[in-house]
């Protein structure tokens, strides 16, 4: 009997040293389909080898090994490099990676028209639905007060979060005006409240609470499936964050206005 088995899908991991990071290599290890060829950090790595995966500085990126997928949680100063490695080489690219500038959005949408990418500030389930949720609150609440208030880590770089900007959209497109709050404390992995107050009344959606391996549950869309999709316009909208999160199907699915661009191909992403 013939072996249909697929060939393991090749994967660097770029922004390995943090936390979501950290994550993915464990989340990896306990596959078959999928192998780690580079793990990619912003210092010189203390061993070149871990557990069998290559690491790498961020210096030293365009050494890395041939592979199929990056997946990104970086810092924005280290996103530019990544991305124009993926184009280069004809690689797939999936980034978490938050508080990008105009332009580097700019590079994104351009780069989704060569090679298959996926940018999402949040990954998690919750999170999608909680943005669909504020948006509605906010059309039926207007003239309501609209806070955001999220608490991170004390090494979370950008302040507000990008899951806090990403919900603070969703509110101007029900007419609020969000303003945001920010606190970095401790271990604290991801919190998110958002609030609509008024005269005698407050209503809180949250808070949203997600831990890195839970952003990567069992019905989600497999990251090896990346590879095996045409280029296509990047889908940064809350429907493909909620793609991204519940495995509702192929991207392609989501309607185009809702979007904010042309249909891209089907693109799935997958980790546990």
């Amino acid at each position: 009997m013939s072996d249909h088995t697929s060939p393991q899908t090749r994967i660097l991991v770029h922004g390995a040293s943090g936390r979501m990071g950290q994550a993915l290599l464990r989340l990896a290890s306990e596959r078959d389909d999928v192998v780690v060829v580079a793990a990619v950090q912003r210092s010189q790595p203390a061993q070149r080898v871990v557990d069998g995966v290559a690491h790498f500085a961020a210096s030293e990126l365009h050494g890395a090994p041939a592979f199929d997928v990056a997946i990104d949680f970086s810092l924005p100063h280290g996103f530019d490099p990544v991305l124009a490695l993926c184009e280069e080489r004809g690689a797939a690219l999936v980034s978490g990676t938050t508080g990008l500038e105009a332009p580097q959005l700019s590079a994104l949408e351009s780069a989704s028209q060569r090679i298959p990418l996926l940018w999402a500030a949040n990954f998690s389930l919750g999170v999608a639905i909680l943005s669909e949720l504020v948006e509605r609150a906010a059309q039926a609440l207007p003239g309501w007060d609209c806070d955001i208030v999220e608490s991170h880590h004390v090494h979370k770089k950008d302040a507000p979060s990008g899951t806090a900007l990403a919900l603070g959209a969703s509110a101007e497109l029900g007419g609020a005006t969000p303003r945001y709050a920010s606190l970095r404390a401790g271990d604290i992995v991801g919190e998110h409240l958002v609030q609509f107050t008024a005269p005698g009344e407050r209503i809180e959606t949250g808070p949203s609470r997600h831990q890195p391996r839970h952003l990567c549950p069992r019905r989600a869309p497999r990251g090896r499936e990346a590879r095996r999709t045409r280029a296509g316009p990047l889908p940064a909208s809350r429907s493909a964050c909620l793609n991204a999160a519940g495995g509702i199907g192929p991207i392609a699915r989501f309607d185009a206005h809702d979007a904010g661009v042309t249909r891209p191909g089907p693109l799935e992403f997958r980790l546990a």
